[in-house]
């Protein structure tokens, strides 16, 4: 009996079903090392950004700029900032730092804010730290008071300066010309921050100053100078001049104001009891028995200077007196 061979024959459909399942093996594996390679890239080349600003005290208005950075130079990453969970911006980068300008007008743009990277065909994310700001009232220029005390040959010097507004705390730095003589001194109540010095006695002007700045960088206020002669006892005061001047005015309008209506109404009283009537020189009126009242007018004399031993004669030699009317009233 001659031998036979059994052929298996493959459908195509079969054929099909392999090759599909083959390229399906292959792209799985494709991803899963894509996906290793996120993760090693993740590990080793990706930390978390830094969000940061130039400050965070700013006026209500203010212009800002959020710098979002990365240390990676070479990956492609896609930069997003939130406030709060709210997404404002988007932009893309090779690793060099992204910029977000922003306005702060309102309280709820204050913050906080947080910079989301993520590398592109990627599924790896960081988050930065979160960052606020602050609003902050600029000072105005201060006032600086400088007050000597001479002792023997030696001059005490007390400086003293404040400014009447901006937030606090503000920092005052006192000045000899454009030489800082103080440390920054720092002061969380409204109130003068103060700077003592002693010196010898010795010939020339000197000029003094102060500085006041708080947490707003770029908006610092120097005083008008102030100069003292050494050979004087006291200082200007113009802190003095200040606060005493608006207490002086308002006790000045007070004395005015009873003296116009306690007098007039008297002076408009006596001019319509006696109308036409010049003013005349009197006494307090006297009174009598009968209860009539008596007026005292009096004349002013004259005299006249007259020789040794020559006097004038009136009525023949004779001397008189003569006597006025008295006007009964």
């Amino acid at each position: 009996m001659a031998p036979f061979a059994v052929l298996k024959l493959v459908s195509p459909n079969q054929n099909t079903m392999w090759k599909k399942s083959f390229l399906m093996f292959l792209f799985s594996l494709s991803v899963q090392r894509a996906a290793l390679d996120c993760e090693g890239r993740r590990i080793s080349q990706l930390p978390s950004p830094s969000l940061n600003s130039k400050t965070n005290a700013v006026m209500r208005g203010q212009n800002v700029s959020l710098i979002c950075s990365i240390q990676n130079q070479s990956l492609q990453i896609t930069y997003f900032l939130f406030r709060h969970n709210k997404h404002l911006r988007t932009q893309n980068g090779k690793g060099e730092p992204v910029i977000f300008n922003l306005s702060i007008s309102e309280a709820h743009d204050l913050g906080p804010y947080k910079c989301k990277v993520q590398v592109s065909n990627c599924s790896v994310i960081k988050y930065s730290h979160e960052i606020n700001f602050i609003f902050v009232d600029p000072v105005i220029t201060p006032v600086l008071d400088v007050n000597v005390i001479k002792i023997e040959t030696d001059r005490h010097i007390i400086l003293r300066c404040i400014s009447f507004n901006g937030s606090l705390p503000i920092n005052y730095t006192f000045f000899e010309k454009d030489t800082a003589i103080s440390p920054a001194i720092s002061k969380y109540v409204r109130e003068p921050a103060e700077f003592n010095l002693t010196k010898r006695n010795a010939g020339g002007r000197e000029e003094y100053r102060c500085k006041a700045k708080n947490k707003l960088p770029d908006h610092a206020k120097y005083s008008q100078p102030v100069f003292i002669n050494p050979s004087t006892d006291g200082g200007s005061c113009p802190l003095c001049l200040q606060l005493l001047l608006p207490g002086s005015l308002l006790g000045l309008i007070v004395i005015i104001s009873i003296l116009t209506f306690w007098i007039l109404p008297k002076y408009k009283a006596s001019e319509e009891s006696v109308p036409g009537l010049e003013p005349r020189q009197c006494v307090p009126a006297a009174r009598d028995g009968a209860e009539h009242s008596w007026e005292i007018h009096y004349a002013t004399p004259m005299f006249q200077e007259v020789a040794p031993g020559h006097h004038e004669a009136c009525n023949d030699g004779k001397t008189g007196s003569i006597y006025s009317e008295l006007v009964r009233r």
